[in-house]
């Protein structure tokens, strides 16, 4: 009997533990799954691991992310269209496949006939690796990613006003110690919980908090000041606060003269301007203006954090702009407990970005278009410079390309457009339009299932490599749990793709470690300068905020302390118009309602990962519509019932959830599911003239019962 018990006492605790950090938010948390043997079956649990960003804190994403890895939908094979059916092939038969098709295609219509779209959420060897692929073994200039949907407004802002973009000008670690904060278009109490600790800390200590979006929501439970303005409207209601500071005089003259261009040009701007004016465009009254605005000008040290909110508007970038002007006038810029954080939202949505996805960008966040960064990179891939293909377009224009036809053939990796993208309908009848498709998935996404050929990718738990978190921290993320049948590392599937292409020499990599040794030397004396960056050093310290030159720099935790990265080291300011350069769609008798997007807390990006964990999915199974009770009654809407949306490109389906929070004038849906839900149906494809984000958090629609439950 004794030795019955002790026999089942071995099988309950066989135990394996596997390192490794959440694949969701920007927060990047560290983290072990703990995989228990008990009998014949197994059970996982996560906990949170320490480090220097999120202390062990796991959300409820991370806690299950685990799920989406185990499940059964995994895709272990590649998979290629027959007749319209997926079936199983050989990595040979598949490789073989793209090496003829995409050799057919160049021939045919091209080197830029193919094109590369990429992704935020893979990690920065492999973001390197898919940039070089685009110009090294396709010699195409059509590559862009998904991030461009994420964060461009805010990077391009930051770029031009300061001469780079790092997402944080500062760490995290300062937050509890500032005395003003403005959380502008961010909702991080469900976008990136894990963060919220830190201006719960700020608040604790007696910061004021001034929330700036036009719902309540769970961030603005945390607010002093909440101003619910009209969406879109973000710049506007920047002028008024500028105006309230610098006429009030809170505007730090000293710093403005030795560190920032252009103050006199906003100024004179902002004597033109009337509050009654910024009150009428924004519906935010003029005492809460000049409340916040005196508040963020008197007090001696403030932030300001921008997400989706403000960024995803067709004036996005000049709304981030703005916001930034609001810092450089009062001086609040590189000093203790002050700066600018730009909240990413995909968990690499930073470093995706600076190595080489973006049509623009060379590794180091060096330019495609600047003679000497290609010369540079071009002598690290010992390639001619002149072999170097140019500036494409962004990822919406890579599918206007494909509707025309410019585009004939497109590799995608781990993004799911057809969801992601604005104007849905037209985005998936363009891919239509490909003579090659093919995808790289965990799963048979949406997208994925247009595709002429699937090859499965690992997952967080298997995939080894560097991610750069929300303040600009690198990261190594761990990861020893086996590949599912026959799935292969992104990076491996370009290596043997580059293979097949002839192009071997370029891409002789055997591990990520000697992907990310390359990276640093093509980094090295650029602006996202990861030189001095290891893997032996990062196992060591536990992240590392870039720029660090070299082995003995300790990375840096504030930026702009002495001087700003334009040649000059002066900051810009910029004139920002109440009325944006590109017109915004307005509401009418037709279309009588503003419609913005968002998150929740269990889903993340296009739902392909989340709605594949059990414990997520039951938290939200379907998407709804948030609306004032009192709007609701004017459509005859019930509450929970049926409504259909329309705008002037299309129509969802989506049930109803009253609430007395939002603007009457305004309705909110969530974007993580497909299909009759996908709300990016019905958005339009009109985008920002600088960063090419599209107008996500702005179009007007009109809503109806699908049933008429008032007349039951």
């Amino acid at each position: 009997m004794l030795k019955y018990f002790r026999k089942k006492q071995k099988e309950v605790q066989t135990e394996k533990v596997y390192n490794t950090q959440c694949p969701y938010c920007s927060m990047q948390c560290k983290m072990q799954l703990i995989e228990q043997s008990v009998v014949s079956r197994k059970q996982y649990k996560t906990v949170g691991k320490e480090n220097p960003t999120t202390q062990g804190r796991l959300c409820v994403k991370g806690m299950n992310a685990y799920q989406h890895a185990f499940n059964k939908e995994r895709l272990k094979y590649p998979m290629l269209k027959v007749n319209g059916e997926f079936v199983r092939i050989s990595w040979e038969q598949a490789l073989e496949r793209i090496k003829a098709q995409f050799t057919r295609i160049q021939e045919e219509d091209g080197l830029n006939a193919l094109a590369v779209y990429g992704s935020a959420s893979i990690t920065n060897e492999e973001a390197y690796l898919l940039g070089k692929f685009a110009r090294v073994a396709l010699k195409t200039k059509y590559i862009d990613y998904n991030g461009r949907l994420c964060m461009s407004a805010a990077a391009s802002a930051a770029s031009q006003t300061f001469g780079m973009d790092r997402g944080f000008t500062n760490s995290l670690a300062e937050i509890p110690n500032t005395r003003c904060i403005i959380l502008a278009g961010t909702n991080i109490a469900e976008c990136q919980p894990t963060i919220m600790p830190y201006f719960e800390k700020a608040k604790e200590n007696g910061a004021f908090i001034i929330v700036i979006d036009p719902r309540e929501t769970a961030t603005t439970k945390l607010a002093d000041l909440h101003l619910k303005l009209r969406p879109g409207t973000d710049a506007a209601l920047a002028n008024g606060l500028l105006k309230v500071i610098v006429e009030e005089n809170y505007s730090n003259e000293a710093f403005i003269q030795e560190r920032a261009h252009g103050f006199h040009e906003v100024k004179e701007y902002l004597a033109s301007v009337e509050l009654r004016e910024i009150e009428a465009i924004t519906g935010v009254s003029i005492n809460e203006i000049q409340k916040a605005a005196i508040k963020f000008g008197k007090e001696e040290t403030g932030m300001i954090f921008t997400a989706r909110g403000v960024e995803q508007q067709t004036d996005g970038s000049a709304a981030v702009r703005n916001l930034l002007n609001l810092l450089v006038a009062t001086g609040k810029l590189g000093k203790p407990n002050c700066g600018f954080g730009a909240i990413t939202g995909q968990g690499n949505g930073q470093g995706a970005r600076e190595h080489g996805q973006k049509a623009d960008q060379l590794p180091g966040y060096r330019s495609i278009e600047n003679k000497e960064h290609r010369k540079f990179v071009a002598d690290v891939w010992g390639i001619d410079p002149d072999d170097l293909p140019g500036k494409g377009v962004s990822a919406y224009e890579i599918m206007e390309k494909i509707d025309e036809g410019e585009i004939t053939g497109l590799f995608l990796m781990c993004s799911n457009p057809v969801v992601s993208n604005p104007n849905a309908h037209f985005v998936k009848n363009a891919l239509k339009k490909l003579k090659f498709l093919v995808a790289v998935d965990l799963f048979v996404s949406e997208t994925a299932k247009l595709a002429d050929l699937i090859l499965p990718t690992s997952s967080y738990l298997e995939d080894e490599g560097t991610m750069t978190n929300v303040e600009g921290r690198v990261t190594l993320r761990e990861a020893s749990c086996p590949c599912p049948g026959e799935v292969k590392h992104d990076w491996q599937i370009i290596v043997e793709i580059a293979r097949a292409l002839g192009k071997e020499k370029y891409f002789s990599f055997s591990s990520a470690e000697e992907i990310f040794n390359e990276l640093r030397l093509a980094s090295r004396g650029g602006i996202a300068d990861y030189y001095g960056i290891t893997y032996e050093r990062l196992r060591k310290e536990g992240g590392i905020l870039w720029p660090c030159p070299d082995l003995e720099h300790k990375g840096t935790l504030r930026l702009f302390e002495t001087s700003f990265a334009h040649p000059d080291g002066k900051a810009k300011m910029v004139v920002v118009p109440n009325k944006p350069v590109v017109p915004k769609e307005e509401v009418n008798s037709e279309f009588p309602l503003y419609l913005t997007t968002g998150r929740v807390m269990s889903h993340y990006l296009t739902g392909v990962q989340t709605r594949r964990s059990p414990a997520l999915a039951a938290r939200n199974i379907e998407s709804y519509m948030e609306i004032h009770p009192a709007t609701a009654m004017d459509y005859q809407i019930a509450d929970h019932s049926l409504v259909k949306i329309d705008s002037r490109r299309g129509s969802i389906t989506v049930r109803s959830k009253y609430s007395e929070t939002i603007r009457p004038d305004t309705v909110f849906v969530p974007f993580h599911w497909a299909d009759s839900q996908n709300v990016n149906v019905l958005i339009g494809g009109e985008l920002d003239p600088v960063c090419r984000m599209p107008g996500f958090k702005l179009s007007a629609v009109k809503v109806s019962p699908v049933n008429d439950v008032f007349a039951n």
